[in-house]
Parts: structure tokens; sequence; C-alpha cells
């Protein structure tokens, strides 16, 4: 795919790895649909961005968890920017304390997100297709003891991901459905760990989990987000961390 002219939207795309996909999709000739509930966030991101060209991002304040608030964000990227030829589903919450809403965000949002551009891009629906990108963690190679919640929501987006991707739903609405599990951001894994896990007993195994995780540098996380995008085969899930290449989770 040539991603010159093509618009991303990108789910939880103000802060984090997000911003990080948003601002190399913007480097790469993309116009960009800022999607998340952090506002302050956005706008900066937008700002930035638009100081090199006003009209190819825009910021669309969205809560994965509202369908209609999903769903109006796909018809004001596509009102603005022209069409939608990539989704991010990126938007997550790494907190079992808060696991109604984790599994809410982490699962159920990157379903809306799936069916929603099926709805729009889907050939079999009027559209021209496109590629999906579900972001999972290494968390589905390496399950994190202190948080099975988590784990569980992530592991599922794989799952989910194999099913949407294979050849059957790509031959019917014409979208690649992959999947991109890199370690954790720094976000998620500083701060006080008894915030995020359900129980103080838990925190010698989040020491354990987390003892060598490190960001994935962002010129990594660059290049493995171009790689899914053009070349990685549908239904695949690709693992990212700095320690060595980019690999396919084989299940």
């Amino acid at each position: 795919m040539d991603l010159k002219g093509k618009v991303a939207l990108v789910t939880g795309g103000a802060c984090g790895y997000g911003r990080e996909f948003c601002k190399e999709l913007f480097k790469q000739g993309c116009k960009i649909s800022i999607c998340d509930i952090n506002t302050n966030a956005g706008e900066e991101l937008l700002h930035s961005l638009t100081k090199k060209a006003k009209d190819r991002v825009i910021f669309v304040p969205c809560d994965v968890t509202d369908y209609m608030q999903f769903d109006e964000a796909f018809q004001k990227t596509i009102s603005q920017l022209g069409s939608v030829d990539i989704v991010i589903n990126n938007a997550s919450v790494m907190n079992d304390r808060l696991w109604e809403l984790e599994v809410d965000v982490n699962l159920n949002g990157v379903i809306r997100g799936v069916l929603l551009a099926f709805r729009f891009l889907g050939k079999d629906r009027g559209g021209s297709g496109g590629v999906v990108v579900n972001i999972g963690s290494t968390c589905c190679k390496n399950p994190l003891v202190s948080l099975p919640v988590f784990t569980a929501t992530k592991q599922a987006v794989v799952a989910l991901t194999r099913c949407y991707g294979d050849p059957y739903h790509v031959n019917l609405t014409g979208i690649k459905v992959v999947s991109l599990c890199p370690t954790p951001t720094e976000t998620e894994i500083s701060g006080d760990p008894r915030k995020r896990i359900m129980s103080g007993e838990y925190e010698q195994a989040w020491q354990r989990d987390t003892a060598n995780y490190s960001p994935v540098r962002p010129e990594k996380l660059a290049k493995a987000l171009l790689d899914v995008i053009q070349e990685a085969k549908s239904g695949t899930s690709w693992l990212v961390s700095n320690d060595q290449s980019m690999k396919e989770l084989i299940l």
C-alpha cells in the first residue's frame, strides 16, 4: 500500500504509542484522524502536526466504549478528510483494578473498531477496502501473571485478529486485519503498581513480570507499524520489543 494520501484513524492517538503511530503515518504522507478521550493531549498533537500541513490532520474526541461516539468519529473523519483507509485500534487501559473498563476498552473497543471499519470501508458495503491494525501486547506470548485480565484482553485481540483476518473475511470486505504486539508503554509500567494490580499480594509477580520490560523505541515501533501495514499477511500478529527483531506470534 502506498501510504501517501491515505487516511488513518487512530484511537488512543494522542499519547504513548498512539502518538508515535500518528506522527509516523503523517511523516509517510497520510492524513490523520487523532481519536482520543484526552482532549488536551489531542489538541497539542493536532497543533504540532498542523504546523506542517493544516489540511491533513484533525482531532476527534472519541471514547471507544461509546459506539455512537465511535461511529461519529468515522463519519467526521470521512466528512473532513475524504475517507478512511487505515484503522489503528490502539486505545488501551492497563489496570486490573478497573477490570470492567479494561475489558470494554481493550477488547470491546477493538471489536467496535473492527466492525465500524467493516461498515465504512468494506467492499461489500460499497467501500474501497483497507487495513485494520489491532494493538495487542507482548503479554500475548509471555502472560503478565500480575495482570490476568489485561493479559486476557490482549490475547483475545490476537484471536479476534486471526478470525477477522481470515481469507473468508478479507475476500468479503477487502480489508486486511493484522495485530501489532509491542511491550507496554513507559506510562503503563511506571508508577505505583498497587494502583494497577488487584491485590498487594501480586506485587512480587509484577516485579518479575516487568523486570526486563522497556518501551519500544519510537524508530523501531514506526518501522514495525509500516511493515505490518504494507507487508504482513492478514490474520497475523507480530511481537515487537527492543531486544529482538519483530517476529510473528505463532499460536
